[in-house]
């Protein structure tokens, strides 16, 4: 039975996801709407761009906590008496919830980013040793190739294999499900990168910044 307090704790995580950390850093600190600049989108790698290091280090670490923020909640929502969803269920649809706010915020005309670091949260909450290997195949193809995107995307689709077949987590379906739909959100929602990298049109990520 779906009942209030399950319909309240997705609207507080889709609410906790929406919000907009780079923008409103951006526009209270510095007088600019990332969204306009650089990548225009509105996570921490053109925060880093835009702005410098001081504000998208606290974007990322922000942006990485609503995830995990997110699911931690539905402990406090969750309780013998719902028969649906079950704890690990909520947790899951509490994260889904924070990633549609991260990319579609409320508070900024539903104009987000592209939810990495939020879905890292969500990683570190449900998935944490899986969570740990495709930060390191994120920071390896990185440090190879300079593309956050290409990173990303490499990591993401990664995902699903590690958790499933390197630690073994058939057992649990909604968590196999809910790797496999990371897998196949990150690229589509890269989908403009990708083009841009298959054109060699892609900028790469430079580590010097103007704004220290």
């Amino acid at each position: 039975m779906i009942t209030f307090k399950l319909i309240l704790s997705i609207i507080l995580a889709y609410l906790i996801g929406s919000i907009p950390t780079s923008v409103w850093i951006g526009r209270m600190f510095y007088g600019v709407d990332v969204r306009t600049k650089g990548s225009k989108n509105a996570g921490a790698t053109n925060t880093i761009r835009v702005l410098g290091y001081k504000a998208g280090i606290p974007v990322l670490i922000f942006d990485v906590l609503k995830g995990w923020f997110a699911v931690y909640i539905a402990t406090y929502f969750w309780d013998g008496s719902l028969t649906f969803p079950d704890l690990l269920d909520l947790k899951i649809i509490l994260a889904i919830a924070a990633v549609l706010g991260h990319v579609f915020p409320v508070y900024v005309g539903f104009k987000g980013g592209k939810g990495i670091a939020t879905l890292l949260g969500i990683g570190i909450a449900l998935y944490p040793v899986a969570a740990l290997i495709v930060v390191g195949i994120f920071i390896l193809v990185f440090v190879f190739t300079g593309y956050v995107s290409l990173s990303s995307i490499i990591a993401s689709v990664a995902f699903p294999f590690v958790d499933i077949l390197l630690l073994g987590h058939d057992k649990y379906i909604t968590l196999i499900i809910l790797a496999i739909a990371v897998g196949v959100f990150v690229p589509f929602i890269h989908r403009k990168n990708i083009k841009r990298l298959i054109n060699k049109e892609e900028s790469k990520f430079s580590f010097k910044n103007k704004n220290t």
